[in-house]
């Protein structure tokens, strides 16, 4: 007889996003599902639009107006889309944290660095003195690596690293058992970006916390964390190791992502495919069947009649493809046929 389970740190369920907009529903997030559990790093790899923002938003319920939200998001047991206010207020900064993408646009230009450091400990530990508080500032700057005298200066005094270490920072400084980051490492140079993700790093190695971890960049996401997930036009479409998932993939488009980045002293990596053709599809006229064969190399008639399901190919390993292990590699010219399908509304 097996033992009770543990239930993950966070779990999404069928987790549909929908934003209203003038030009129609636009679908950013369909039916994913995902896990992180305490100590482990999960990636969310994806292009520009895929959705990976909007699920990051979604999971402290930071989600847009606009937005029509379904499915489950699970903390700890419990689903966030369903807490009263005050719950929900009380899971954030001190249960789950988020490290928005661009610190440049997150931190408030007219405030000093420690102000914005100390404004969630001061929330969720209002008893706290004044001195105290000045201390743990001190030790959340020393633990990303910046002076603590940094807590007296403004913005605009400190450069793109020194920013996004001070959103790490925040996002530390109620002790969360989950941290979202989306995107820490945009527009950072290749050393800052580094010693952005050694941080990191060590805060799961040292603390044991959870971690989503979202990026474009599947190679950064290959080295940091345990599994990854990839997302295309809202949906997953390949689910792993990390290790497995970049070196090799499964899906077509996982593949196209993993190729863009060269290895070093690869000579074969040289004559790597230049890239995808074309863009992602618009989440408002999504194409019938599979919505990457537009842009698939390997798309042929089999992927039109409907969009794949995520199945399992290998222990561990999931992927929405029909043309996994498929004998036969003649692709097929689906663009008029794909084209045809974007403006039925069916």
């Amino acid at each position: 007889m097996n033992g009770p389970t543990t239930a993950p740190l966070l779990a999404l369920r069928d987790l549909h996003v929908t934003y209203a907009t003038d030009a129609g529903l636009l679908r950013a997030v369909r039916g994913v599902d995902l896990a992180v559990e305490s100590g482990q790093i999960v990636g969310v790899a994806g292009e520009s639009g895929c959705g990976k923002s909007t699920l990051a938003s979604t999971i402290l319920r930071l989600q847009a107006a606009n937005a029509t939200v379904t499915g489950e998001v699970l903390f700890e047991g419990r689903d966030v889309l369903t807490m009263r206010w005050g719950d929900l207020r009380a899971v954030r900064w001190a249960g789950a944290s988020i490290v928005f993408q661009g610190a440049l646009h997150s931190l408030n230009p007219v405030h000093r660095i420690g102000e914005q450091v100390a404004e969630p400990i001061r929330l969720h530990t209002p008893g706290l003195g004044d001195a105290s508080v000045r201390r743990r500032i001190a030790e959340l700057l020393e633990q990303v690596g910046l002076d603590p005298e940094r807590a007296r200066a403004y913005p605009h005094q400190l450069s793109g690293g020194q920013k996004q270490r001070v959103m790490i920072a925040m996002a530390l400084a109620c002790d969360p058992q989950l941290v979202v980051a989306d995107e820490p490492t945009t527009a950072l140079d290749v050393m800052v970006q580094a010693q952005v993700l050694d941080v990191l790093s060590a805060l799961v190695r040292e603390r044991g916390v959870g971690m989503l971890m979202i990026s474009h960049d599947l190679s950064v996401l290959a080295d940091l964390c345990d599994r990854i997930t990839v997302m295309y036009a809202g949906r997953v479409v390949e689910e792993g190791p990390a290790a497995q998932v970049f070196a090799d993939p499964l899906h077509p488009y996982s593949g196209a992502l993993s190729a863009a980045f060269p290895r070093v002293g690869d000579p074969a990596a040289r004559f790597a495919p230049a890239g995808l053709p074309g863009d992602p599809p618009d989440p408002r006229q999504l194409p019938g069947g599979c919505s990457f064969a537009p842009r698939c190399p390997r798309a042929a008639e089999v992927c039109l009649p409907a969009e794949p399901e995520l199945a399992s190919y290998a222990e561990g390993r999931m992927a929405a493809c029909v043309r996994i292990g498929d004998p036969t590699d003649s692709p097929v010219e689906l663009v008029a046929e794909t084209t045809a399908r974007d403006g039925d509304p069916s």
